[in-house]
């Protein structure tokens, strides 16, 4: 008989803040960690999930209460939302464009690998878009919804391998991304043009880094307007997805955090336009440091890693040769098409996060690799763009045309 123990809400916060501790601890011991910037939340958090799971397979379950984690990926979106004045969309907003290009031509190979394998090894093909980019590309949130559809249209109950896919990309993504991305700028030994160092703020007031190494000079009184700035945002999320939800376009799929994110726009380039209020840059750059490290440290620390050993052999061969299929894809095509630059190889280790897990990922590892190699304000304003917005887009119009071809 299965027992259940149920962490609550403040003990929950506190062990997503041990979960950061821990990864920061075993990376100062673990050489081959830092030199790959594997990022400490996957780290801590695989830890934590492997301990939950071995508890699991003896009976004992625990689960946490975490309802703050959507509230700080949505704050953490609002600070990339609050970066990106008017100057910096003037001069890497073509950019978005071009990775749109570039991610979208990459969920067609995606599929593809998945559809023909699934077919090599005698699988329905559509299951080979389910281990496509439905779960890798889409992860937990577009994998249960496109379960729905398959088991309503195709008779095909998929929702139990959508979330062990999405889950196995989550893990695989923020594990091959910085090892892709630090051997571009290595290889060719790019630099970012802040330079190296902590201390880019001196030189660099309006730059955000989220970087955890940076020495943000910030204070109690611009640390709460800055605070108050985001919950603004996240509350006004909520009220924008209402708003859209009524007006029957809620088709569109936008996740709250987008919401959160075009706010931040707004208000940073009101203030910018205005000059009624500087939005202090230093403190921005901290609270979406602090935002991002204890979200993934909640998502990494409460994944059931039990679905992963439900997962059939020939799926797993075929998850195994997406995660080698986007880091080759990564390394050769998205570098090279986003201008061999280092923040071209930032936004390669970035594609490596979102391309088989989500968003958040993608910016976990683009923060472990500009906190090794120096900051990357385009590769953090293109990224989160399409991945958080225009690749679900992108998505759902490649999967229609894959589904009208199988059928």
């Amino acid at each position: 008989m299965n027992s259940t123990i149920q962490i609550n809400e403040l003990e929950s916060m506190l062990i997503a803040i041990v979960v950061l501790f821990l990864g920061y601890f075993i990376n100062s011991k673990v050489k081959v960690l830092r030199k790959y910037n594997i990022p400490e939340p996957i780290v801590g958090g695989l830890i934590v999930a492997v301990i939950i799971t071995v508890l699991h397979q003896h009976g004992t379950d625990i689960t946490f209460k975490l309802s703050l984690k959507n509230t700080l990926m949505q704050m953490f979106f609002a600070t990339v939302g609050l970066a990106a004045s008017f100057k910096l969309l003037a001069k890497g907003g073509s950019r978005v464009f071009l990775f749109l290009g570039v991610a979208t031509l990459y969920i067609v190979i995606q599929n593809a690998v998945g559809v023909s394998l699934s077919t090599m090894l005698g699988l329905d093909p559509l299951l080979g878009l389910i281990v496509g980019s439905i779960t890798l590309s889409g992860g937990h949130g577009t994998g249960a919804a496109w379960s729905q559809t398959f088991a309503s249209d195709f008779g095909l109950q998929t929702l139990e391998l959508s979330m062990a896919a999405a889950t196995f990309g989550l893990i695989m993504g923020g594990i091959i991304g910085g090892p892709v991305a630090q051997r571009l700028i290595n290889k060719f030994e790019l630099k970012s043009e802040f330079g190296g160092g902590e201390h880019h703020h001196a030189s660099h007031p309006d730059l955000v880094t989220y970087s955890d190494h940076e020495e943000d000079r910030i204070t109690a009184k611009n640390t709460i307007e800055v605070l108050f700035i985001l919950l603004v945002c996240v509350a006004g999320a909520s009220h924008v997805k209402e708003l859209v939800d009524s007006l029957g376009i809620n088709w569109l799929r936008i996740p709250d955090f987008v919401y959160a994110l075009f706010i931040g726009v707004f208000i940073t380039n009101v203030c910018e336009t205005t000059k009624v209020y500087k939005v202090n840059t230093e403190t921005v750059d901290a609270l979406g440091t602090i935002s991002l490290s204890l979200f993934l440290a909640m998502a990494l620390m409460s994944l059931q890693l039990w679905e992963l050993m439900e997962l059939a052999l020939p799926m797993l061969v075929i998850l195994a040769v997406q995660t080698i299929t986007l880091a080759i894809f990564a390394y050769f095509v998205t570098f090279r098409l986003m201008g061999k630059s280092y923040d071209a190889a930032v936004i390669s280790g970035g594609h490596c996060g979102f391309g088989m897990g989500a968003t958040p990922t993608a910016v976990m590892n683009m923060g472990s690799l500009v906190s090794r190699n120096g900051p990357s304000p385009q590769a953090f304003m293109v990224v989160p763009i399409v991945g958080a917005f225009f690749i679900d887009i992108a998505n759902l119009v490649v999967l229609q045309t894959y589904i009208s071809f199988i059928q």
